[in-house]
């Protein structure tokens, strides 16, 4: 699922401080007709919600507000501009979906209403690391509704010609292990090239070290941070058994597709790449030799650090229908809905005790353990220019495992990592 950072917001605050709310007689009561009449527009983007949800979620809301609701399908591609440009007009999308890691630049920017009343009301055992990006200076600017995560996806044809029986619970078993097959088998042990830098960023999480810091009124580059470094030195650690190239990523080319070969004992990745494998694989029974797990911690008490990525639900700050947008945001973020969601969609719900709802879904099942520790990059605005090709921390993956020390390679994209980081947004 795309999650990319917004590069510019531009004009999505302009027309803020026009009417945040509309005015007091746009405000209707809610129940049953409460709000006849009325249609509630919500973007969502593609792939996140199932059909049955939508429709079971349209009769729900129709039966107890008396509005229409309208779902507009977006795709990713284009997808902050066609937002900015749209926060900034009369009529707004009322409620739209937001990747988590977008929601504090448009909430910097103006363009989202404050929820803060919401959270006191349903989001009182909202999991802490999935709000987390909802929230910006203290308050609360959109609802956290899903995330996804990483996992390890492995062969267990190959595991267990290596003898190997059960998965590993701590990164020195899963090192183990993975030495195992590269003995004992003629398959490569994992792919992992050089710059899977979201599984970094997990280990950097895991490691409790940030990727930026504050130097006075600015943010620069913390890639210098000793905790950064041995999270780096993990990452070396597993690659160091991989074939794959130190200067690409895991979509360069499709990890999915390589694993699909059957000649790989495992990769790092999400759980839908998986399905990119089975397609690949010459295999027709190629289905049945994958399997899933949590990545391992260095502990078995604690998985690995892992990105969190994942949607919001926000409402505009010019939406005139503020009222009707929170009557929506409470039915589909109810219990029965956002374990709808979990269960259809096969995602992470925003709520520990709805993880039930993932229940036989193997590759779902590996994800949930790691989420309520796992985190985001940095949620700041100035984040968003990092990620444009060529990505520094990218740069800085492929020169420590190119031979640099963590230390020296953090000084070698150091200038272009705050250059970036000091871009107006």
């Amino acid at each position: 699922m795309k999650r990319k950072l917004i590069a510019a917001i531009g004009v999505a605050g302009m027309l803020v401080s026009v009417a945040a709310c509309g005015s007091d007689d746009d405000k209707k009561s809610g129940g049953a007709d409460g709000f006849k009449g009325e249609t509630l527009t919500l973007w969502a983007m593609d792939g996140s919600t199932p059909d049955k949800w939508q429709k079971d979620l349209k009769a729900a809301f129709e039966k107890k507000t008396g509005a229409k609701l309208k779902i507009e399908i977006q795709k990713w591609d284009g997808i902050q501009e066609k937002l900015t440009t749209a926060l900034s007009e009369e009529n707004p999308p009322d409620v739209f979906e937001i990747g988590n890691t977008m929601t504090s630049a448009y909430a910097k920017s103006g363009g989202l209403a404050d929820l803060s009343d919401l959270k006191s009301s349903i989001g009182a055992d909202w999991t802490k690391s999935i709000n987390a990006s909802s929230v910006v200076d203290g308050k609360q600017y959109a609802a956290p509704w899903f995330v996804l995560n990483r996992v390890v996806v492995y062969n267990k044809k190959i595991w267990a010609d290596a003898g190997i029986k059960g998965t590993p619970k701590t990164r020195d078993e899963f090192y183990a292990d993975l030495k195992k097959i590269g003995s004992k088998t003629d398959a490569e042990p994992i792919y992992l090239p050089g710059q899977n830098w979201y599984h970094f960023v997990g280990l950097t999480i895991g490691e409790g070290a940030e990727l930026v810091k504050k130097d006075g009124d600015k943010y620069v580059s913390n890639l210098s941070d000793p905790k950064v470094a041995k999270a780096m030195e993990t990452y070396k650690k597993f690659a160091e058994l991989s074939e794959a190239p130190k200067d690409k990523d895991e979509a360069t080319p499709q990890q999915g597709e390589i694993f699909g070969k059957g000649k790989t004992g495992a990769f790092i990745g999400m759980g839908w790449e998986a399905g990119t494998a089975i397609k690949a694989s010459k295999d027709k029974d190629f289905a049945k030799d994958v399997g899933y797990f949590t990545i391992p911690g260095a502990t078995a008490a604690k998985p690995e650090g892992v990105f969190l990525g994942g949607s919001n639900l926000a409402v505009a700050a010019t939406s005139k229908k503020q009222e009707l947008a929170k009557e929506f945001l409470k039915l589909a973020l109810s219990d029965k809905f956002e374990g709808q969601l979990a269960k259809e969609g096969s995602v992470i719900p925003n709520k520990e005790s709805l993880k039930s709802n993932l229940e036989g879904n193997p590759a779902a099942e590996a994800m949930a353990p790691a989420t309520s520790d796992g985190g985001t990059t940095p949620l700041i605005p100035e984040w968003a220019a990092v990620e444009n090709a060529p990505n520094p921390v990218k740069s800085y993956m492929t020169a420590v495992l190119n031979g640099k020390s963590p230390a020296d390679a953090a000084k070698q994209v150091e200038g272009e990592f705050n250059k970036r980081l000091s871009q107006k947004q």
